[in-house]
């Protein structure tokens, strides 16, 4: 899917209008106005994509997930042990995300048994481990998207970029947009990945549900 490009110049409209759609909605829109507050470490919608991996590579250390300190390119993201921790500061906590959602049954399956993820190498391999439908892919992937970016949140990173490129500010006027927001917060709250704020939670590894 191609977005629609966005401007520095129109980005506090379309805020804006994303924050109005969730007026009904507290506790969402206090999780997007944090994400939105971001957008002032990056005016330009630019920003060092690397200068933060540090910072991610110590949540996946709090949270007891191996690294290795490789390029995805040269195997998977996620190889059923470690995360391969080469790569940009927000793609790190996506897969940190991808880690704490994913049920543990499907831990030890490279990409979490999604299938192979932008950054993997060996997309092959990676397609012929999906053990789950379509539906739990999206399902599984927004939970992530959103989760990872509120993770950059948390460590002081511009995270409206993951928001942006990440398809959540795509059709931002639309009912149904605001409302899948709603619905993701919901899902990431009732896993307990999220507390009673809206902010991530480090949680025991057996407390993922399927």
């Amino acid at each position: 899917m191609i977005l629609t490009p966005i401007s520095p110049q129109a980005l506090p409209q379309i805020l804006d209008t994303y924050d109005a759609g969730l007026a009904a909605h507290p506790m969402a829109q206090a999780v997007f106005r944090r994400i939105a507050k971001t957008r002032h470490q990056c005016p330009d919608l630019k920003a060092d994509l690397i200068v933060g991996c540090e910072k991610a590579i110590a949540l996946a250390v709090k949270l007891g997930i191996p690294i290795i300190d490789e390029e995805p390119v040269m195997a998977f993201s996620w190889d059923g042990h470690a995360i391969r921790a080469r790569s940009e500061t927000s793609v790190i906590f996506h897969e940190i995300a991808h880690w704490q959602v994913a049920p543990v049954t499907r831990r030890h399956i490279c990409d979490f048994g999604l299938g192979a993820g932008p950054e993997t190498g060996r997309i092959a391999a990676a397609n012929a481990a999906v053990c789950v439908d379509e539906a739990v892919q999206q399902h599984e992937e927004s939970l992530a998207s959103l989760l990872g970016i509120l993770w950059e949140v948390e460590y002081d990173e511009p995270a409206i970029l993951a928001f942006a490129e990440q398809n959540w500010l795509e059709l931002y006027d639309r009912l149904g947009t605001h409302m899948y927001f709603v619905k993701s917060v919901d899902a990431l709250g009732s896993r307990r990945l999220i507390n009673a704020e809206g902010r991530p939670c480090v949680v025991p590894f057996f407390s993922s549900s399927p």
